[in-house]
């Protein structure tokens, strides 16, 4: 009894059947079996029935507290009887069939892999060897395999692997015995080492001999070993032993596509895909796969399995071995530099620029010379852009050093030095003793503006109407397009504004409603443009000019019916009985007070650029209005990524669809049309434009590669470009194919933007979110290691959009985000300084002038004392400050708009405006890349750097906007005047809402393992106020995005330079989506410049509201006026504090679509965590490669 108690546990009756069976057979091991084996026998064949006829039975053994485990293991150790071997093992099948994950972790854990495999090397000494106990044993380890981590590593030391190699030999056709072995040869394989092992000993050809092709039967058979197959070829040496066997493998695939038309046996095919993917993981494998034909066989099987929704495994399956498989093209362009370049009067040595340009000559930048295709192991997902990193690498980018987190207590410059930037503060000692309050605006003046460059601007680019008698051919060597429009002085153009829209002078004002689309029409079938031309005619002073088409005549009179064609027809008499042509604009300031189309050429006229741009596209020369309506983020279609990637294969299966036609080049500057004929016409020579290359693919398919950054290779990203002559209803394609991110939001909803000229004129001039069938892939073209940072194997991505167009002959323009160029800018600050009251004091400084030859502005804003009392005037002048800056990165656009409607609010006559500059003084630097913005980049300045990475030591040759900001800022520190908030208007590509990241070093250190004293972590919380009085009163704000970690890749951001070295508190970023908000009243809508200039209104009120929190008594006056912010919100966004996360990625919902669109991907990641051997992990980067690009 006493040995019954000891495999017992509790609430187990003592008394049990299997537990006194149990005790005999522990008392044999004991006696080291001396008795009789037919004891042993008996009592194991009374287990065994035990367990088959009873579940309570299997719970006992395995239970806690149970030794029932050990003594069957002890016993197969040492009996030699071999029926009571084989007892044992239908023992150990029963138990472990059923629960098996805690049982084969119990069994595992008491060492029953080693006897098992221990077992296998007795066993194979038999002659001949026991093939029941064999089986038993494989059917067994097949089990435990899986679940023990070192199994792989076991098997190989004791001689095992081989053993069951010799035995699938001896019995290919005793398939009872051959499905075990299979499924221990499949366990063995997950490990590298063993994998090779096993090609050496010729199991890759053994396989081949197992698999055929479709038949009924044995089809469990069938699927074990093609998943061993796949198993033994993750390694490189067993999948080029396996490329010849590519060609058997297609057609297998092709005999089971054919025949399993019930679909039954999906597996077995997916199985077959496996294998091939495997293979093709290599570059003889990839050549194998195209010289068998297999993209013309996986296309169409693919094709054929479209319509049935429970193929898709298949389908994405062979996508990816397709796009795998695709070969590898350069991209269509001569070298990955900037069509445009810019001599830097200093180069640095060693600098982006001096890489750039000291590459010897003749060297091909688009491709790596040895980049045929590479091995997809080199292919790695890496984020290769600065901002974004990859999120398996955790928290290694945040910065762990204190010393490096805590505020600098010295100040970088002397004083004498900084002293020049006095004359930028005049507001901190003026004393307003010659001001006059009767007319305060003679009081306050701007330090002089650079000289304009007057020079031809086309206004605005649309094409002229061709002319309706034919013309004689271009001569050789001519541009084959029409005859352009002679470029006009803006000097001789007068514009003016019809207030009544038709000529009439007797009507009204129409209301700014229905009424604006026909003042609109009206207004513009009156285009007309006076330009010079050569002299027709001689003598004293009768001189007449040949006057041209208007340039908006191609536009305007293909809509316009029969008075749009007598503008062209009566053009001759026209011009006999008109002494001087007027541009009729509309005047919609009732809609847009800050836009001025006559304004705006001025403004471009002294605009320096380095194309030397000379046309002004439409939607800028004539302005936007927000559409009243919401956008909302586009639904995803199922399966829309996939069939783009098909039209993308086609190119290759059937290469004579393909036109391959360069409609667009800007590499032939002097005539970047090089074809008219039925394609569309593209155009970007305007300032903000970005488009280098347009081909025609198909029909209505075009290949769009955008320019470079100037004085760089990459940063693809912003793209401004206009289209014309497209049919209607015609069902486009545009691919942008050297995109550059690992991702975009237009895979999550985002659209592409358009103007419409057409709509503009019937008097809905605004940009809209358009496009259909939207999505963001990586794709075949190859990308050079110069241009990604030395890795090669990269591929770029393509954007694709599809559009059908509602107008003949319209004129459409395309942005990546609603466009803002230097030009508006400085038309707005022209239009906001005549809107200025007398109770505001604003000043316009011309910081300094850029690389390009553009002025920096400088504003301060804030309220006029009102007397030149002493107590008003130390008020005055003791205002803490708030300094803003935007748009930093041409791309961004949308930092832009938000700091337009912080302008407006700014100079508004609102009490809540009045308010604010009486708390304040601001400092405002809009635009800090200037060349970068006029030039069409999306991320540099004309010094190929990133201007927010250089504020550590910015160079006043090279970054001189950023240099002479930051002397501004240590200005203010050496006089103790630092700002109260430093914040830089930013957008995000990759995250939706409107969110902060700041500066904490408490923050820093809880995200590592930093061991820090709590005197060394003390800090004041206050940087959090902002962006909480945010989220509580703007709708698109998330503080759940906000983050307070400093990185080490952001050290020489201005957020974090300003908080640590001129030691501002509350130094942010701010963030705004370039697609739309997943939450608050603006979930689910994209968004607009409406949101975007209502956030930067809303950042004012923050500001007022963090004002009372600081100095309550100060606003005690105003505290009735506090609550007035609230007419501004229609709704009140309540979002919970959170703490802060450290945000690197996505945080995206995932698509229904599990396509690996990464190409060059490995391995499918295994369902099963514990099939893997960490511990014995000599994998190849094939093997270890993941779906982290998966946009699923």
């Amino acid at each position: 009894m006493n040995k019954h108690k000891m495999i017992t546990e509790k609430g187990v009756p003592s008394n049990s059947s299997v537990l006194m069976l149990f005790g005999q057979l522990e008392k044999l091991n004991r006696e080291s079996m001396l008795v009789d084996p037919e004891i042993a026998r008996q009592i194991t064949a009374k287990i065994l029935h035990l367990i088959q006829t009873q579940e309570k039975t299997r719970k006992e053994i395995v239970s806690k507290g149970s030794s029932g485990m050990e003594v069957i293991l002890a016993t197969l150790e040492n009996t030699q009887d071999l029926q009571s071997i084989l007892n044992i093992l239908y023992i150990l099948n029963e138990l472990l069939t059923v629960g098996g994950g805690r049982r084969i972790g119990v069994f595992v854990s008491k060492g029953g892999t080693g006897i098992l495999l221990q077992l296998v090397i007795s066993a194979s000494k038999e002659s001949p060897p026991s093939e029941e106990v064999m089986l038993q044993l494989h059917s067994v380890l097949a089990k435990v395999g899986p679940k023990d981590r070192k199994f792989g590593v076991k098997a190989r030391l004791n001689g095992a692997l081989n053993v069951t190699v010799n035995l699938l030999k001896q019995n290919l056709q005793n398939y009872k015995l051959l499905l075990p072995c299979l499924l221990v040869l499949q366990v063995y394989s997950s490990n590298t080492v063993n994998a090779v092992s096993l090609g050496k000993n010729g199991v890759v050809e053994l396989m081949f001999k197992i698999i055929g092709p479709y038949s009924k039967k044995n089809t469990s058979l069938l699927k074990v070993s093609l998943d061993t197959l796949g198993a033994l070829l993750k390694s490189k040496t067993n999948a080029q032993r396996a490329v010849v066997h590519v060609p058997v493998l297609l057609y297998i695939y092709q005999d089971w596509h054919r025949n399993d038309t019930r679909h039954r046996h999906i597996l077995i095919r997916k199985g077959i895909l496996g294998c091939l993917k495997n293979i093709t993981n290599i570059k003889l494998g990839r050549k194998a796969f195209i010289d068998a034909d297999g993209m013309r066989i996986l296309y169409n099987t693919s094709t054929e399995c479209l319509p049935v929704r429970t193929l898709d495994p298949l389908i994405n399956t062979s996508s990816l071995i397709m796009r795998k498989c695709f070969p590898k093209n350069r991209l269509p362009l001569p070298t990955i530099k900037s069509v445009f370049h810019h001599q830097l009067l200093r180069v640095p040595a060693g600098g982006p620029v001096a890489q750039l340009y000291n590459q010897p000559l003749g060297m091909d930048d688009v491709v790596d010379e040895s980049d045929n295709n590479e091995d997809a192991e080199a292919e790695n997902d890496m984020e290769n852009e600065v901002e974004e990193k990859d999120h398996h690498a955790g928290n290694d980018d945040i910065e762990t050093d204190i010393n490096k987190l805590r505020p600098k207590e010295t100040h970088s410059r002397p004083f004498e030095e900084l002293k020049i930037y006095e004359r930028f503060f005049m507001e901190l000692s003026e004393d307003f003793q010659v001001f006059n309050f009767d007319n305060p605006k003679k009081g306050v003046t701007a330090t002089p503006a650079a000289p304009k460059s007057h020079r031809p601007i086309i206004v605005p680019t649309a094409q002229a109407l061709p002319p309706k008698n034919p013309t004689a051919a271009p001569l050789q060597g001519e541009c084959p397009h029409p005859a352009p429009v002679p470029a006009l002085d803006l000097d001789t153009i007068n514009i003016t504004k019809d207030q009544d829209g038709c000529g009439d002078h007797t009507h009204s004002r129409p209301h700014p409603g229905a009424g604006l689309e026909q003042e609109l029409v009206q207004g513009l079938e009156r285009v007309a443009l006076d330009g010079a031309g050569p002299q027709v005619g001689g003598g004293g002073g009768g001189n007449k000019h040949k006057r041209q088409p208007p340039i908006l005549a191609g536009c305007v009179a293909a809509r316009l019916g029969g008075e749009g064609e007598m503008l062209a027809e009566d053009w001759a008499e026209e011009e006999e009985s008109s002494e001087e042509v007027v541009l009729h604009v509309p005047d919609t300031a009732l809609l847009l007070p800050l836009h001025d189309p006559d304004l705006y050429v001025e403004m471009v006229q002294s605009t320096s650029s380095v194309p030397q741009f000379s046309g002004v596209a439409y939607p800028d020369y004539f302005g936007h209005v927000a559409p009243t309506s919401r956008e909302h983020i586009l639904e995803r279609v199922y399966g829309v990524q996939r069939t783009k990637i098909f039209q993308d294969i086609e190119r290759l299966i059937h290469p004579k669809d393909i036109l391959d036609k360069v409609v667009y080049d800007l590499d032939i500057q002097s005539c970047p049309v090089v074809d008219v004929g039925e394609s569309l016409k593209f155009n970007s020579q305007f300032e903000s434009g970005n488009l280098r290359k347009a081909v025609q693919v198909r029909k209505f398919e075009y290949d769009l590669v955008l320019n470079s950054d100037i004085n760089s290779n990459h940063y693809h990203q912003w793209f401004y470009f206009e289209v014309s002559g497209m049919r209607v209803g015609a069902p486009y394609r545009f691919n942008i194919i050297n995109c550059e991110k690992s991702n975009s939001q237009f895979n999550y909803g985002m659209q592409v933007l358009m103007y419409s000229v057409q709509e503009a004129i019937s008097g809905r001039p605004r940009w809209v979110r358009t496009g259909t069938d939207i999505c963001y892939y990586k794709n075949h073209f190859s990308r050079s290691s110069i241009a990604a940072g030395g890795q090669k194997g990269k591929s770029y991505y393509t954007m694709t959009f599809s559009m059908t167009f509602n107008h003949k002959d319209d004129v459409c323009y395309f942005a990546y985000h609603y466009p803002y160029t230097y030009s508006t800018l400085k038309m707005h600050l022209q239009k906001l300084e005549a809107l200025r009251t007398p109770q505001t004091y604003l000043r316009e400084d011309v910081l300094c002038e850029t690389l390009g030859g553009n002025s920096c502005p400088l504003l301060t804003i804030t309220a006029m004392p009102e007397s030149t009392s002493n107590d008003q005037i130390c008020q005055f002048r003791n205002r803490p400050l708030v300094f803003l800056s935007s748009r930093v990165h041409p791309g961004e656009t949308n930092a832009s708009w938000v700091m337009k409607g912080t302008l407006e609010f700014l100079m508004g006559s609102s009490p809540l405006a009045h308010s604010l500059r009486e708390a304040y003084i601001f400092k405002i630097v809009p635009m800090l890349n200037p060349d970068g913005v006029v030039n069409g980049n999306h991320r540099c300045s004309l010094s190929g750097e990133d201007l927010n990475r250089q504020w550590q030591n910015p160079s006043p040759e090279l970054h001189p906007t950023i240099y002479h900001t930051k002397s501004l800022l240590q200005y203010l520190a050496a006089i103790q005047r630092a700002p109260l908030v430093f914040c830089d208007y930013h957008g995000h590509s990759r995250k939706k809402n409107v969110f902060m990241y700041g500066c904490s070093l408490k923050e820093t250190v809880w995200e590592t393992n930093i061991s820090a004293t709590s005197c060394e972590l003390h800090e004041d919380l206050g940087y959090r106020t902002l962006p909480k009085i945010l989220s509580q009163m703007a709708p698109a704000f998330s503080m759940a995005s906000c983050s307070f970690v400093v990185e080490r890749s952001k050290e020489a951001t201005a957020r974090v330079v300003v908080w640590r070295e001129i030691g501002v508190q509350r130094s942010y970023t701010m963030e705004s989506t370039l697609c739309g908000c997943d939450q608050g009243k603006y979930k689910g809508l994209q968004i607009g410049t409406r949101e975007l200039e209502e956030m930067g209104a809303q950042f004012c009120v923050a500001l007022l509201r963090l004002k009372r929190l600081t100095s309550p008594l100060k606003l005690r006056n105003h505290a009735h006026l506090l609550d007035v912010d609230s007419d501004l919100m229609e709704t009140r966004c309540k979002v919970s504090s959170t703490p802060s996360t450290y945000l690197l990625e996505d945080e995206e919902a995932s698509f229904m679509e599990e396509v690996d669109y990464s190409a060059e991907s490995g391995d499918e990641p295994d369902n099963d965590p514990n099939t893997a051997d960490p511990h014995d992990n000599h994998l190849s980067d094939s093997e270890s490669n993941n779906h982290r690009d998966s946009l699923t």
